[in-house]
């Protein structure tokens, strides 16, 4: 071959070896075998560089890929989806351990057709995965079913087997010296995994490792963001409602410091809590309220009272208002919402507030009780001494002695003195405990009606019998004095007549108060008692009060008073029909037949002295 036919052969062994032909069409160029030799070895070094090259840009792409994803299974998906890929396998997949089980678990696959395989359980250091995770260096088969150096297991053995697995190699996934999981490349047919494949796989994994853990770290910050933000919320909300809290203290101390009452306190509560108020006392009448109904639980009363605190109705909230142990009163928040610790507290708060503000009142009530009963005391004893002077003290105290009060005595046996008055006080201009007796000035021109009223709301308040006696009216000191004895012989009587629980003035008791009364009226109780029996006969021109006379006389012998009247007996009989549709059908009765009588009596006595 002459030098110009060795240098064509030599150009055209070097066109084949550029545009890629195999080693075959190579080794047909006649030319030097060490060139030829040459050739082929520049084919490989050129081959293995593009391959390098493809798997440096796959792995590049990989990790691009992989710090774009921040959720964990997307990138547990994209990890052995980059795996399958880059290796060729049939199937790829990744498990994951459980330190607190100490085993690993398949978490992804790619290319799996078996369900049992993809529910693989491996114990640390049972099967191939198993070793990995446990020994954290890289293994591979070509023939997994007759490797001996890792412990086959049924279970693990069953899942291959089903997915048909024959060539397995398996690298750890590891953040230092801690393994996490096993990345597998695995083929159904036999394949020995060369190093290159190892080291490659062994790259993804690093890759993938990181990845992982960074997907881990962003979702655990994101976490400790979110509950961040929800503590910064919280603090947030915390700090409002502490600041709403010093606010409503402010407020309600200010109202306490300049006097103020406790409607000004339930609409200040009210404001702030968003909701109705009352506020109760201890017997639970209402001492104020804002606008709106509220019921008073006996139940949650007592509750509030044991536990100290404020709890939770049906309608909404309610909190014992006390000062140490005594039981002052209730205070009730209405409105059906819930309330957060602070408001809570704020209620609470209120409660201690109100439980001040009637403790004050007390002060000032037990003060003014002092005085009144002073004023009383020196009314009911001594009122001709200087009655200008007592004029003038009941001024200051806003009552006016020298306008009409009827005098009224309430009486019980089974509550206190004071806590009578105190009830009392609120029907009343002027109240004060005098000879063991609560007595009570009220303005009024009808002490019967007045008594009766007062016994009723007292005997109701006190949840017992109460007992009042009147007299009066009355518009002068002496003359108060006066009706405050006869409304003490009133009320003994009403005791005497088995008629407690009842209120009453003399003029309401017939003959009784007739007897007692200091002041007698006998025309009008003749009239109270006969009087139709009178207007009938003026009206009609006839004489049943002789009628009447006449029955009594005769012990209410018809045939006696017939003979005595000097008529038939069906006349007397026909009168006395009559008489009882004038007085009743009771007029018979022992006790309204003795009333009858003393009026007869009294209608004859006056009726000789006037003619």
């Amino acid at each position: 071959m002459t030098a110009v036919d060795g240098a064509v052969e030599l150009r055209r062994l070097l066109e084949l070896l550029a545009s890629g032909a195999g080693s075959e069409q190579l080794a047909h160029v006649p030319v030097d075998p060490k060139a030829t030799e040459l050739a082929l070895r520049i084919r490989d070094t050129v081959a293995e560089h593009r391959r390098r090259e493809a798997e440096l840009a796959a792995l590049f792409d990989t990790a691009s890929d992989l710090a774009r994803l921040d959720d964990p299974d997307a990138v547990l998906r994209s990890i052995v989806r980059r795996a399958r890929a880059l290796l060729g396998v049939d199937v790829s997949y990744l498990s994951l351990n459980d330190e607190t089980e100490g085993k690993t678990y398949v978490r992804v696959t790619d290319g799996s057709v078996s369900a049992l395989f993809q529910d693989i359980v491996l114990g640390m250091g049972e099967g191939l995965g198993g070793l990995v995770a446990q020994t954290a260096r890289p293994y591979a088969t070509a023939d997994y079913f007759n490797d001996k150096r890792f412990r086959h297991t049924s279970s693990i053995d069953t899942g291959v087997l089903d997915e048909g697995l024959t060539a397995i190699l398996g690298v750890p996934l590891a953040i230092g010296s801690k393994v996490i999981g096993v990345l597998f490349a695995s083929d159904r047919t036999s394949r020995e995994f060369s190093p290159d494949e190892v080291a490659l796989l062994s790259s993804l994994a690093d890759h993938a490792a990181i990845a992982l853990d960074n997907a881990h770290l962003l979702d655990e910050t994101r976490r400790a963001v979110a509950e961040l933000n929800a503590a910064n919320a919280t603090i947030s909300a915390h700090n409002d409602a502490m600041r709403r809290a010093e606010d409503a203290h402010d407020r309600l101390m200010d109202l306490v410091l300049r006097g103020g009452d406790l409607a000004e306190v339930a609409a200040a509560v009210a404001d702030v809590l968003g909701g109705a108020i009352a506020v109760y006392d201890a017997d639970g009448a209402v001492l104020a309220r804002t606008d709106g109904e509220l019921n008073l639980s006996r139940t949650a009363v007592s509750a509030s009272r044991a536990s100290g605190r404020a709890v939770s109705t049906e309608d909404g909230w309610l909190c014992a208002v006390q000062a140490g142990q005594e039981f002052l009163g209730s205070l009730v928040l209405g409105g059906g919402h819930s309330l957060g610790e602070a408001d809570r507290r704020l209620f609470e708060r209120a409660g201690v507030v109100t439980a001040v503000l009637l403790m004050q009142r007390r002060s000032v009530a037990r003060a003014e009780d002092e005085v009144r009963g002073e004023l009383l005391s020196d009314l009911l004893t001594a009122p001709g001494r200087n009655p200008a002077a007592l004029l003038a003290r009941g001024r200051r105290l806003g009552v006016d002695l020298s306008t009409s009060h009827a005098v009224l005595i309430a009486h019980s046996d089974d509550v206190s003195r004071r806590r009578l008055a105190a009830a009392a006080s609120r029907h009343a201009d002027l109240v004060g405990v005098h000879a063991d007796e609560v007595v009570l000035l009220v303005r009024g021109a009808d002490p019967g009606s007045l008594a009766r009223s007062v016994a009723a709301e007292l005997s109701s308040t006190m949840d017992c019998p109460v007992t009042v006696g009147a007299a009066g009216p009355a518009a002068s000191p002496k003359a108060l004095a006066v009706a405050h004895a006869e409304a003490a012989r009133c009320v003994a009587s009403l005791l005497a007549l088995g008629r407690a629980g009842e209120g009453a003035s003399m003029a309401d008791l017939g003959f009784v108060g007739l007897l007692l009364g200091e002041h007698a009226d006998l025309g009008a109780y003749v009239t109270a008692t006969i009087g139709p029996v009178l207007d009938y006969d003026e009206r009609r021109g006839t004489d049943l009060i002789g009628t009447l006379r006449a029955y009594f006389a005769c012990g209410g012998n018809l045939t006696r008073a017939k003979d005595l009247l000097h008529v038939h007996v069906n006349t007397v009989v026909q009168r006395l029909d009559r008489i009882a549709s004038l007085l009743g059908e009771q007029w018979q009765a022992p006790e309204r037949a003795l009333e009858l009588q003393l009026a007869l009596r009294l209608h004859r006595l006056t009726s000789d002295r006037n003619g």
